[in-house]
């Protein structure tokens, strides 16, 4: 026999862990899928059950012209051309505000109504995907803990609901890691159901966003890492080249998918380079906001500010399981040749941390304009979660060693841990984005240091409550106009809810009203506050009464004490 240091037994057994061994007992499998389907079930249930709780942000009306003008291009035949310069989202895909346009003349909803629903349904979509992620690495076990760790994200969980670019997006990177896990998988010959899933994901993450690259070097990246541990056998670049090759219909779906929901970038082969090219430079009038105590202009924010918000934002479970997720992926690529794992699921593997890790090392490293918290890598907790769930597997096969009170312990916890943020998500809602973890505090404690509300959502439950607030004492605007309102935050959102017999404007001067976003760049009136919508005991907006009073500006000048 060969003798072995300790170190490399526990770095074979997470190697051995990581090549994922199923249940030996298909019951026992049967059960973990079927808990995972009941999972899914329960997220749909209550995404349909509270759809319509979910305001409007800055960028909902826009993107619902969007959509109807996308329609309008199509149904035109291509003569109303009106969306292939629409502001600057026609350098977006509009996959997501196509559905929603379209979903809306069926449904019996409103147009933001089904805008919300559509984006649940989406990023339910994406939890699906998920956890066939981490059950095809992992097994049932590890697909289960993958679905519960992302379902249980408030991140994830608030921006299906909310974000028409992000969380969509989140959904189409996920679809094509999974076309992309599943053809290492499959190495050295891929499936035609594997190659059209890649196809499909790709097309549709970067018909989405340009960030959808990302999904190329998944892809990519991987490659040279086979062709690098076999560089020595005899055929092993034929065999990479054959193992491509079928692959060239799935490039062709991908660029007709891109096409049919970003249309502009067909129009000249160039104009995805465009697309990178315009917003690798930031494309508007710089603005601050509030990170870590500091108000920074966004093109100068610290290179720590994506690492940050990531740790203080994602669940302490999730943020330990994936971190420890990435330990063993890294061990068993790096180490997998030793213990026979094939090649192609050692490239799988890389196809997943390169997921996860891959956009923030070059956020940290490149130093682009950041604003709005983290919404924009919101793409990569799929990934972190199937991570996650890998290293609970891994977890749970060796806690029986140590006995029983061993495992009672580590299901405890990971109760607790899951527990922990749904009681935020149910303390919050509808503001899940919002969420912070214990490490700091909550949003109690980020309040000082952090944006909260930077999307701007609680103005719709603002207005809501100031329409019932007037109707519930019989008051009548002046004569001969409509109640005005003074607003500090998305006028779009607050015109929606209000509707009519409402007008709103940012001049305070003659206003009967004046709704306020609380964050640092909205002034605290001196005036009769008419209601708060408060989550945790931090106000996230709040309408006064400025009824024949002089107010000078709603905009206050850069200060973090709200």
């Amino acid at each position: 026999m060969v003798c072995r240091s300790e170190t490399g037994l526990i770095v074979q057994d997470v190697a051995v862990n990581f090549l994922f061994i199923r249940s030996k007992a298909l019951g026992a499998a049967g059960r973990l899928d079927a808990l995972a389907l009941c999972v899914l079930a329960a997220v749909t249930a209550i995404a349909l059950l509270t759809f319509r709780d979910y305001g409007l942000g800055w960028d909902d009306y826009t993107h619902s012209q969007y959509g109807q003008l996308l329609v309008a291009l199509y149904r035109s035949g291509f003569t109303d051309r009106r969306a292939l310069s629409f502001v600057n989202l026609y350098m977006y895909g509009g996959g997501y505000d196509i559905l929603a346009t379209l979903a809306a003349k069926i449904l019996p909803f409103g147009l933001f109504e089904t805008r919300r629903l559509v984006g649940a349904l989406i990023g339910i979509v994406g939890l699906f995907v998920a956890w066939r992620l981490g059950r095809r690495l992992g097994g049932p076990f590890a697909g289960l803990v993958t679905l519960v760790l992302l379902a249980a994200c408030p991140l994830y969980y608030g921006h299906m609901f909310i974000n028409a670019k992000d969380g969509p997006f989140a959904t189409y990177m996920a679809v094509a890691l999974l076309g992309i896990v599943r053809a290492f998988d499959e190495y050295p010959r891929a499936s035609p159901a594997t190659m059209a899933l890649c196809g499909l994901g790709v097309g549709l993450a970067i018909g989405a966003r340009v960030l959808g690259g990302f999904a190329v070097l998944e892809a990519l990246l991987p490659l040279f890492y086979i062709l690098a541990v076999r560089c020595h056998e005899r055929g092993a670049a034929a065999e990479l080249g054959a193992y491509l090759a079928p692959f060239i219909p799935a490039v062709i779906l991908a660029y007709l998918v891109m096409g049919l929901v970003w249309p502009w970038a067909v129009l000249s082969p160039f104009n995805p380079f465009h697309a990178v090219e315009y917003f690798s430079n930031f494309f508007e009038k710089p603005w601050r906001e509030l990170f870590d105590g500091q108000i920074n202009l966004v093109p100068d924010m610290p290179r720590s500010y994506v690492p940050i918000l990531t740790v203080l934002q994602t669940p302490e479970l999730m943020l330990g399981l994936g971190l420890f997720g990435i330990a063993g992926a890294l061990a068993a690529v790096l180490r997998g040749a030793k213990m026979g794992i094939p090649v192609g699921r050692r490239a799988a593997l890389c196809a997943v941390l390169i997921a996860a890790l891959l956009p923030m090392l070059i956020t940290v490293a490149a130093r682009p304009a950041m604003y709005n918290g983290i919404r924009h890598f919101v793409f990569t907790f799929p990934p972190f979660a199937v991570l996650g769930g890998l290293a609970a597997a891994w977890i749970a096969r060796r806690l029986p060693r140590f006995g029983i009170v061993a495992v009672a312990a580590g299901a405890l916890a990971a109760m607790a841990g899951v527990a922990a943020p749904v009681i935020e998500m149910v303390r919050l809602h509808p503001y899940q984005y919002t969420y912070y973890n214990h490490l700091i505090g909550g949003v109690a404690g980020a309040r000082p240091r952090f944006m909260i509300d930077y999307w701007g959502l609680s103005m719709t439950q603002a207005s809501r409550r100031l329409r019932a607030w007037v109707e519930a004492r019989d008051e009548k605007p002046p004569a001969g106009r409509p109640w005005k309102v003074a607003v500090c935050g998305p006028h779009p959102a607050v015109d929606v809810a209000l509707g009519p017999g409402y007008s709103t404007v940012w001049d305070p001067n003659g206003a009967d009203f004046a709704m306020m976003l609380n964050e640092f760049y909205c002034a605290k009136l001196d005036a009769p506050v008419i209601l708060q919508v408060v989550r945790d005991g931090v106000v996230y907006a709040r309408v006064y009464d400025i009824r024949g009073l002089s107010v000078s500006s709603l905009l206050a000048y850069p200060s973090v004490n709200q």
